[in-house]
């Protein structure tokens, strides 16, 4: 199932479905989204708080606004706000019924991978992992007209300068994937997308060597990489040098038989450049590039 893309002069809906935000740090993306064009619509609960303040309000007050964006025939697309923490709450409670008959984008990363991940999984959404409201101000004008190129329908392969090739070769699949560690503790739940044939690309922050050693393994022993026919490494801010990172992967998943490629501006870095969720695609790590063998958007 694929989403309508966006055009401009259509209305965008904002939300937090994770974290807590404040006011004044979505003013700047707002005023960006307004001026490339696009009307915007803010969450009933968006700067709402959770007892404890480290959720934008209760379960209920953040499924409520995801179901009322996805509902809204004005709005067109929808864009988080923040990751942080609570998206694994509201699993259980999204109506994917309801949403599967409200099609539209969705666009969100870090925590917001669990949500991204269980719409495609329950009715086969195509979703998009890529920057949100509150990143905006701090993103390369690139990144951002390369988000909206991806919404509007004009993007048909990623290409990138300068990654490493880790296992060289070529691979199809459907592309999953998004925050490492939100991606390992899906596994095991109803709301982990499974495929034949899956490209996968990861990016974290914040996460020592032996935990992202932890967390490959993980996948590897639950079985999950044997679905995997290529890997894409993501930044991984603030988690130690690249080339040590590199080195873990090369370890845990060499022996597997596809092609990893690292370097790709995924996730909590400088850069974060969007990735269509649910789309075959195919990986060439030799020519550094992902083509698109169908399109994210109708």
């Amino acid at each position: 199932m694929k989403p309508y893309k966006l055009a401009r002069r259509e209305k965008v809906g904002i939300i937090s479905p994770a974290g807590p935000v404040k006011r004044e740090e979505l003013e700047k993306g707002l005023l960006i989204l307004e001026e490339l064009g696009f009307y915007t619509k803010l969450g009933l609960n968006i700067y709402a708080l959770s007892q404890h303040n480290y959720m934008a309000g209760d379960d209920k007050q953040r499924v409520h606004d995801i179901h009322q964006m996805f509902m809204d025939k004005e709005i067109k697309a929808i864009i988080c706000s923040r990751g942080g923490y609570g998206s694994l709450r509201l699993l259980e409670h999204i109506d994917y019924e309801a949403i599967g008959k409200n099609p539209k984008i969705l666009v969100g990363y870090s925590d917001i991978t669990a949500i991204i991940m269980a719409i495609y999984k329950k009715i086969g959404l195509i979703t998009f992992h890529g920057p949100m409201l509150r990143d905006f101000p701090r993103l390369s004008s690139v990144d951002i007209e390369g988000l909206i190129k991806m919404l509007t329908g004009k993007i048909d392969r990623i290409s990138i300068k300068d990654p490493i090739s880790i296992v060289s070769g070529k691979g199809k699949g459907v592309l999953l994937g998004g925050n490492l560690s939100m991606i390992c503790h899906l596994i095991g739940t109803p709301f982990m997308p499974l495929e034949k044939e899956i490209i996968l690309f990861v990016e974290d922050v914040n996460e020592p060597y032996y935990k992202i050693d932890r967390m490959l393994t993980h996948l590897k022993i639950s079985g999950f990489l044997k679905h995997i026919s290529g890997l894409i490494m993501g930044s991984f801010e603030k988690c130690g040098r690249r080339d040590i990172i590199e080195q873990i992967v090369f370890e845990r998943v060499s022996d597997m038989g596809f092609p990893v490629i690292s370097g790709f501006p995924i996730g909590h870095g400088k850069r974060n450049i969007t990735m269509p969720v649910g789309i075959k695609v195919e990986l060439d790590v030799d020519k550094k590039e992902i083509i698109f063998l169908e399109k994210p958007v109708i």
